[in-house]
């Protein structure tokens, strides 16, 4: 079978394809050989028969390998952590700077904002000066000397999945477990890891709703990387709240500056410690995933992972002092509003996809491709579930530039806010699969 029609022949019939017609695919992708309808209807066979599990890897390698992958010479593990995207997740901007503290290296490819979910790379250009987009040997040399690098995928990382990306978003072929796994995949094991854990959301402000889409990724997920060769295990975590009171790209900052500087809340906190604490286990740093969490925690503790984070933002454009001073870098929007209860009870349920959508909407992500966020806009000092609130009080404050956009995300808040009678709490982490 060597080419395209035979391998779309195969897939039809639901027949094992093969390593080799995949990378030649995956090659074809990248190269321009293979067209757009074969690339369509590529992907909906997948959804329509699935991939047997030998091609489900043989896919992922293949589309690593239609580019660049790095490789590393340096003397401890190479260690990553992926999130399949939440709202007010800013776990990688705490966590990868705790991991190097820990004696790991970090090399964090990252995305933007997508849909309702923000973005890493977003937060991190709310800091003056900090640059995202580094050449692969500024890459490889930030993460050398400093432990760590946050960045943009280059234009030769995975070509073959940012094609075949395209082509499902207008072949409504997205949410194939197969083709998410791959996307995901290829893209981390491109950076060369030796480690990766993940966090897959479950909940209203996730992109897996339920607890069954989000076990049946994660065991995708796992599954595939561990026989591509690289040691992963991964946390189903609870996205039915804000992790942090804040959405928003700069107020997300914040609420990392002082996780730093330990005064976070307690869910950014104990999740960036359960993350690490498996993935410094899973990589020889630490004897089990207890103790990897007891590393974290100390090593943000003692400001080590500061020193870490002041050191990635210096080498990668932020301002000197950032870290002592970050209040007086970050921007601040100029309208600043409370959304208050309309009535007592308890704060009984938030749908996070429309509270991520409101932040969209006042600017702070991206309605089109070429949509210029605005960092300074979000939600802070939002309540957590089961708080008991009476008539008037603020349940969260809004930070815009319009008072018009105020006016629409304050009713956007209301109506994805339910009080009630007390609710019964719900655990951060709901799933370890290994």
């Amino acid at each position: 079978m060597s080419d395209t029609r035979a391998l779309l022949a195969a897939l039809r019939r639901g027949q094992p394809i093969g390593a080799e017609p995949l990378k030649a695919f995956a090659q074809g992708l990248a190269d321009g050989a293979v067209s757009d309808a074969q690339a369509g209807a590529f992907a909906m066979g997948v959804v329509l028969s699935k991939l047997a599990p030998e091609d489900a890897v043989a896919l992922t390698l293949a589309m690593r390998d239609s580019g660049d992958v790095t490789t590393w010479d340096l003397p401890a593990p190479i260690i990553d952590k992926h999130s399949t995207g939440g709202v007010g997740d800013c776990v990688s901007l705490l966590l990868a700077p705790a991991l190097a503290a820990c004696g790991g290296f970090v090399p964090m490819v990252s995305g933007r904002g997508l849909g309702h979910t923000g973005g890493t790379l977003d937060k991190l250009e709310a800091i003056p000066g900090f640059k995202t987009a580094l050449t692969a040997a500024e890459f490889k040399h930030t993460v050398a000397h400093n432990g760590l690098a946050i960045v943009s995928a280059s234009p030769t990382l995975a070509p073959a999945d940012k094609r075949l990306y395209a082509i499902r978003d207008v072949t409504s072929t997205v949410e194939s477990l197969d083709l998410i796994t791959a996307s995901i995949l290829s893209k981390k094991l491109a950076a060369g890891l030796q480690a990766l854990v993940l966090d897959v959301k479950c909940g209203s402000g996730a992109f897996m709703k339920t607890p069954d889409t989000a076990r049946a990724l994660a065991q995708s997920l796992v599954s595939t990387a561990n026989a591509a060769g690289c040691k992963t295990s991964a946390l189903i975590t609870n996205m039915n709240q804000p992790l942090v009171p804040s959405l928003g790209n700069a107020l997300e900052v914040a609420e990392v500056m002082r996780a730093l500087t330990s005064q976070a809340s307690a869910p950014l906190k104990e999740l960036t410690a359960a993350l690490g604490g498996q993935l410094l286990a899973d990589a020889g740093l630490a004897t089990s995933p207890e103790d990897g969490s007891a590393k974290i925690t100390a090593a943000i503790a003692s400001g080590q992972a500061a020193e870490a984070f002041a050191r990635m933002c210096r080498a990668q454009g932020g301002p000197v002092g950032f870290v002592e001073n970050w209040a007086r870098f970050l921007p601040e929007a100029n309208i600043i509003r409370e959304v208050k209860a309309p009535e007592t009870g308890y704060i009984t349920a938030y749908d996070g996809e429309a509270l991520g959508l409101a932040v969209v909407a006042l600017g702070g992500g991206r309605q089109v491709e070429t949509d210029t966020i605005d960092p300074a806009v979000g939600l802070s000092d939002l309540l957590p579930l089961g708080t008991r609130v009476t008539k008037g009080t603020p349940i969260a404050r809004i930070h815009a530039s319009r008072e018009s956009a105020a006016t629409v995300a304050e009713a956007a808040v209301l109506a994805a806010t339910t009080f009630g009678a007390a609710p019964a709490p719900q655990p951060l982490i709901f799933e370890r699969l290994s």
